[in-house]
Parts: structure tokens; C-alpha cells; sequence
């Protein structure tokens, strides 16, 4: 009997649409956008204020990755000051305990100590990721936020391998992430109405995968550090997409992707040093990571979020929500509505991350299931 994915290439094949790349229009097409998108965001985002202002969020907890720096920082000081319980999943645990004392400190006098706390996370490390999960799980409280924050771009670097074999881009932003996202279901249904926001990148207009060759080893294509980011950022669109669809709507979970603009973070330091000096005079175009948070604040708190997402599912819009860098829904590239493309993605995802086919509608029923990765 051929699996499901081999039936699905076999398909597809047949059909002819089995791409190799994105043809040069589209490549066109999307550095246009990412060019346009870095001289105008500030045009387009004129209308919103900084920071920006949120409604009570008292009730909720939020789990945020990759937060002692840029986005993330900002994200989980505005989410804390705004009453939410904020937890800071990590790498570098004295960072964020030295964080959370500073933001304390200035807050004092103006309200309830902020309640925030520190667990370990490591995204390069999928057993990390299993482990984080299973210590939240077992707490068996609710979780009404989880934003997929943490990201990587060695700009210029050689292609590197995490320890479990896969490309450093594909892991950190999209495999780890979208294995935290499933393992997270039981809290999030707990939660309901929950939401799971993807930080994304306008990069991934130009981003292309293979769901065959997803570590790019295999020759057909050589790899550099855009290539790896872009098309990270863009199977994270495909596979939400799909957990977006295959989410029963009385679960009450909602999946969006949002766009941050062009930020000046840390991710900048990777960068060549000439380039490094033009980022920093041209600060009129560059957002700061404060402005940067915008639109993932925005996915995480405003009541329509949840309204737009069910509208699309009832639809059968081929992607998730996208939100722009304007707290507006977007639409993400063309190939991100290449349907086919995503459900080989999501097979194929599954199965690096060590996740059986049927792992959301199991998880969402309340039944347990195995990961590859667990230590038991």
C-alpha cells in the first residue's frame, strides 16, 4: 500500500506540478515586494501608534520564544505590563531573569508586579522542544497564546546542521516551531478560544521549498543563508496553513502568520559589516523592534483575529490568516497558495519532526502521542 505522500507525489506528478523553483516572474515579483515593502513601511504603518495600545489581557497566559532580544523583548515587556501572564521560553535563562528584574524594577509603583517567568527552551534541539512541551502539558493549565517568535539568519554563513541532521534556518523557524505548535494542543484547547501566531518575514516572498529536499543536500540547488531563511519562513506558512485547516472549529484555536516589516534586531549582526553600516543610516526605512512588535501584538490581542481566521476556514481560503506590518490581513506570496505544495510540506514536516500523520486530531481529542524525539 504507497503512503499518503508517495500517492500525493504520484498525483501530483501526473498532474504536471511538481515545481523545481520559483519561476523568474515570481522571483521578480517578490524581491519587488520586499523592496517596496522596506522603502514604505513606514508610509504603510503610519497609522498605527508605538507603542501600541492593547486591550486587558489580564486572563491570559502567553508562552513567547526567542524574548531576552528585539521582537521577543519587546513582545513579552508590553504583553507582562498589560497584565498578562508572560512566559519567556529560552536559551539563555540568566538573560531573561535579568530582564524580568530590570522591568520590575521600572515598573514598580505602577501596578501589580508583573507576573512573568523563565522555562528552557532550545530550538535547535527538537528533544529541547519535546521536553519544554511535556513540563508545560503536565501543568495542565490553560495556554491562550503561543508566539512562534524565535528565528534565525546567518547572512552569509555557510549551510550548517543542527544535532538532529537538519538545516539550522528550516529548524529554528520552522521545524521546532511548528513541533512546539502540535505538541502545545492539549494547553491550547484548555485556552480556547487560543491562538497560535507565527512571527514571519516578508522574505518569504522570494522563498521556495522542496518538500523532497528540504535540507537542501541533495545538489539540485545551491544553498546560501537567503535561500535557507527565505524558504524556512515560507514552509512555516505552508504547514500553519494546513494545521489552520485541519483544526476543528470547536477547538477554538486560531493560526496566523504576521509580518514584523524590516526590523533592526539582532539579526542584523550577522550581517556583512558594510551592510551593517547602511542598515544604521538609514534608519527612516528601518523599523525599531518596539514598531516591530506591532503586528504580532496585534495578532495575539485584537478580538477579530479569531473572527477573520474562521472566515477564511469557512472559505477554504488555500492559506492561513496573514497579517501584515500594518495590523492589516495580506496576502502571502504565490507560492504560499500553492496548495499541493503545502500538504507535502505538512507530510513531510511531520516526519522530520517524529510526529505520526494523525498527531493534531489525536492531540485535540485529548489521546497522547509519541514523538520521535521524547527521552521515553
Amino acid at each position: 500500500m504507497p503512503s499518503p505522500s508517495r500517492k500525493t507525489d504520484e498525483r501530483l506528478n501526473e498532474m504536471g506540478k511538481v515545481k523545481k523553483g520559483l519561476g523568474w516572474i515570481e522571483w521578480l515579483r517578490g524581491w519587488l515586494y520586499v523592496i517596496l515593502e522596506f522603502f514604505f513601511q513606514r508610509i504603510m504603518a503610519s497609522h498605527l501608534q508605538n507603542p501600541m495600545p492593547l486591550p486587558p489581557v489580564n486572563e491570559i497566559t502567553c508562552i513567547i520564544t526567542g524574548c531576552t532580544s528585539g521582537i521577543g523583548l519587546e513582545l513579552a515587556r508590553q504583553l507582562a505590563e498589560s497584565g498578562a501572564h508572560v512566559v519567556m521560553a529560552v536559551r539563555n535563562q540568566k538573560a531573561a531573569h535579568e530582564l524580568i528584574q530590570k522591568w520590575q524594577t521600572e515598573w514598580c509603583g505602577k501596578g501589580l508586579p508583573l507576573n512573568i517567568e523563565v522555562m528552557e527552551l532550545d530550538l535547535l534541539s527538537l528533544e529541547s522542544v519535546v521536553q519544554f512541551s511535556e513540563a508545560w502539558n503536565a501543568r495542565l493549565g490553560p495556554l491562550h497564546v503561543l508566539i512562534n517568535n524565535a528565528g534565525i539568519f546567518s547572512i552569509g554563513e555557510p549551510q550548517k546542521f543542527s544535532k538532529n541532521g537538519y538545516e539550522q534556518h528550516m529548524q529554528v523557524n520552522h521545524l521546532a516551531p511548528a513541533l512546539l505548535s502540535v505538541l502545545l494542543l492539549p494547553s491550547l484547547v484548555r485556552g480556547s478560544p487560543s491562538r497560535i501566531i507565527n512571527v514571519n518575514s516578508v522574505m518569504h516572498y522570494v522563498g521556495f521549498v522542496d518538500p523532497e529536499d528540504m535540507n537542501v543536500v541533495s545538489g539540485k540547488r545551491k544553498f546560501t543563508s537567503v535561500m535557507g531563511y527565505s524558504g524556512s519562513k515560507l514552509a512555516q506558512i505552508m504547514f500553519s496553513s494546513i494545521l489552520h485547516k485541519r483544526l476543528p472549529a470547536e477547538a477554538g484555536i486560531s493560526v496566523a502568520c504576521v509580518s514584523p516589516g524590516i526590523v533592526d534586531t539582532n539579526v542584523t549582526r550577522d550581517l556583512p559589516k558594510l551592510v551593517q553600516v547602511g542598515y544604521h543610516l538609514i534608519p527612516y526605512f528601518v523599523f525599531s523592534p518596539q514598531e516591530g512588535s506591532r503586528s504580532a501584538l496585534f495578532g495575539a490581542t485584537d478580538p477579530q483575529v479569531p473572527e477573520y481566521c474562521e472566515l477564511l476556514k469557512a472559505d477554504e481560503w488555500p492559506t492561513c490568516a496573514y497579517i501584515s506590518l500594518d495590523c492589516r490581513p495580506s496576502n502571502p506570496s504565490e507560492e504560499a497558495h500553492n496548495i499541493e505544495n503545502s500538504y507535502r510540506v505538512w507530510e513531510k514536516t511531520l516526519e522530520m519532526i517524529g510526529l505520526p500523520s494523525d498527531a493534531v486530531e489525536r492531540l485535540i481529542e485529548g489521546e497522547e502521542v509519541s514523538c520521535h524525539y521524547s527521552s521515553h
